[in-house]
């Protein structure tokens, strides 16, 4: 049966000229049939470099496929289920960022990419986890508004050293957010050889006690590196499916077996 489905998706990939983008996040069946997969950036970057197809068919969320089709306009991006939504982009209103705005008006505005196309219109720039600190730091003036996830906000604060003002104060990505400084601390005693590397979205005592804050792109490269034997996973459970296969000498560990993105699985 999987095997006339994949045939079938084969064929008419070649019949549309498509090709088919996928997010870390994808369960294995998506990641193995995908031209191309990647975190937030690197989707990014390969959505404007196609060239060679009339259809870009995005496995993620709608957020994604709406910034696709902002940076490739001449194509076509197909979301294979509207359903597939992003609570946290949802969180923020374009009314509460143009208040944050108004009440503001010398702070640049920073939009994760993880926010819905209206808001990011309201945005001086947009980052990704993978590039956010380097972005904050690049701006003028000690403040800069943020929106929409808190964990990611307060992160560049840090590595920027500039206060974050950010809108709203409970934005969050539900899956980061389930790690707590049990799972690590249970983490050390399952895997004691291991390092364990978390998303920048978890919370700041979650970042503090792991070895390593990396978006998926970053974990990707981690895992490729030498020294790393086995890795805890502290994201969506299925960057370690894509970990494990190309890395297939190590061992990764889920900081939490339950950590799924619902609305990626669509």
């Amino acid at each position: 049966m999987i095997d006339n489905i994949i045939n079938e998706i084969e064929k008419l990939k070649e019949e549309k000229n498509a090709i088919i983008l996928a997010h870390n996040y994808q369960p294995k069946e998506i990641q193995e049939i995908a031209d191309f997969v990647g975190d937030s950036l690197e989707l990014c970057i390969k959505a404007s470099q196609v060239d060679d197809a009339d259809i870009i068919v995005f496995c993620g969320v709608n957020f994604m496929a709406e910034t696709a089709a902002i940076i490739s306009p001449e194509k076509k991006v197909l979301l294979p289920d509207n359903r597939a939504n992003c609570q946290m982009a949802d969180m923020v209103s374009l009314e509460e960022l143009k208040q944050k705005k108004s009440e503001n008006p010398d702070s640049p505005v920073v939009l994760y990419v993880n926010s819905r196309a209206e808001t990011k219109s309201e945005a001086d720039i947009v980052c990704t986890s993978a590039n956010a600190g380097k972005v904050v730091s690049s701006l003028e003036g000690d403040n800069f508004i943020f929106a929409p996830d808190y964990n990611l906000g307060t992160y560049s604060a840090k590595l920027s050293g500039k206060n974050a003002l950010i809108v709203p104060e409970d934005g969050h990505c539900y899956v980061h957010t389930m790690f707590k400084v049990e799972d690590i601390n249970k983490a050390r005693e399952d895997y004691p050889n291991a390092k364990i590397v978390v998303h920048p979205e978890c919370n700041d005592d979650v970042r503090q006690l792991a070895d390593y804050v990396e978006s998926t792109g970053g974990m990707v490269r981690l895992a490729k590196d030498p020294s790393i034997k086995e890795l805890v996973v502290g994201t969506e459970i299925d960057l370690a499916t894509r970990l494990k296969r190309e890395n297939p000498d190590k061992e990764f560990y889920p900081l939490r077996r339950d950590a799924f993105c619902l609305t990626m699985k669509l």
